[in-house]
C-alpha cells in the first residue's frame, strides 16, 4: 500500500513494505545485526563534513542534545510459513548508526543529496544513518488513545503530538562496537538479543513516557515495518519499526 503526500507532492508519504493484519508474534520477528549493514560514507567528502557541521551547531543551540548509539535499519526479508499455516515471518537487517549522523544526514537541509537513484530502499539509502525507531498505540481502558506532545526541547518535531515510542537501544544488549559480535556462537546470541529488543524496547517506551506499570499493560503486538519518507513535507521521519 502507498499513500501519497497529501500536499500535492509526487513523492511518497509512506510505504508499506508487507501485508500483515494479524501482528508479528515474538517467534516470528528475528534480526541479523552485521557491519555489513552499516551506513557507507558518500564520496563527497564536503557533504560528509556537513555531518559533524551541523550536529555541533545544533549542540550549539540546544546544549541537552546528546549522541549514542542506534540499530540501522538496512533491509528486511520475509517467507511465509509451511503448510496450512500461512504466517509470515520476518528477519530485519540491522547495523550499527548513531544519532549524531541522524541528525547530520536525514535531518541535513542537503539530505537529498546522500540519496542514490534506487529502487531499491536500502540502495537508495546507503549514506543515510536510517535509525530503527519504535511507536506504541496504546487504548485505554475506557478505549481512548494515548498520544504526547513532544518537548520544544528536542532535535525533530518539537511540541508535535505523537505516539508514544523511541528507539531500540544497542547499548540495552550491550553493543557499542562489531567488535562485540565477533564468533558464529556470539553472533547468534547478538542476533537473538537484538531481536528480544524490537519488543522490550516499547515496553520501556510505554511505562517510561507515560507512567503506567509494565504489570498493568495487555499487551498485543502488531509489528509494522514502514519506509522513511523522502518528500520535502515529511523528509525528517526516519525509518521505523512500529507495534
Amino acid at each position: 500500500m502507498e499513500k501519497e503526500v497529501g500536499n500535492g507532492c509526487s513523492s511518497l508519504a509512506y510505504k508499506l513494505l508487507f501485508s500483515c493484519p494479524f501482528g508479528l508474534s515474538q517467534p516470528q520477528l528475528s534480526a541479523v545485526f552485521d557491519e555489513s549493514y552499516d551506513r557507507i560514507p558518500h564520496s563527497d567528502s564536503n557533504l560528509e563534513n556537513s555531518i559533524s557541521q551541523i550536529w555541533d551547531q545544533r549542540v550549539q543551540k540546544n546544549g541537552s542534545l546528546f549522541n549514542g548509539k542506534k540499530f540501522r535499519y538496512g533491509g528486511y526479508s520475509q517467507k511465509s510459513g509451511d503448510g496450512s499455516k500461512k504466517e509470515s515471518y520476518v528477519c530485519l537487517h540491522l547495523g550499527l548508526t548513531d544519532y549524531r549522523t541522524f541528525v547530520g544526514t536525514n535531518l541535513n537541509p542537503s539530505w537529498e543529496k546522500f540519496l542514490v537513484a534506487s529502487e531499491d530502499d536500502p540502495t537508495q539509502c546507503q549514506h543515510t544513518s536510517s535509525p530503527l525507531g519504535n511507536g506504541a498505540i496504546v487504548e485505554t481502558s475506557d478505549q481512548k488513545i494515548v498520544l504526547l506532545q513532544r518537548s520544544d526541547n528536542v532535535g525533530e518535531f518539537p511540541g508535535h503530538f505523537v505516539f508514544p515510542g523511541g528507539h531500540p537501544e544497542p547499548q540495552e544488549v550491550g553493543i557499542e562496537t562489531h567488535e562485540y559480535c565477533k564468533g558464529s556462537k556470539d553472533s547468534e546470541l547478538v542476533n537473538k538479543k537484538v531481536s528480544q529488543e524490537m519488543f522490550e524496547s516499547i515496553i520501556r517506551a510505554v511505562v517510561e513516557e507515560i507512567g503506567v506499570p509494565a504489570t498493568s499493560l495487555m499487551l498485543s503486538f502488531q509489528f509494522l515495518l514502514l519506509l522513511a519518507v523522502r518528500s520535502s513535507f515529511y523528509r525528517h521521519i526516519p525509518q521505523g519499526l512500529e507495534c
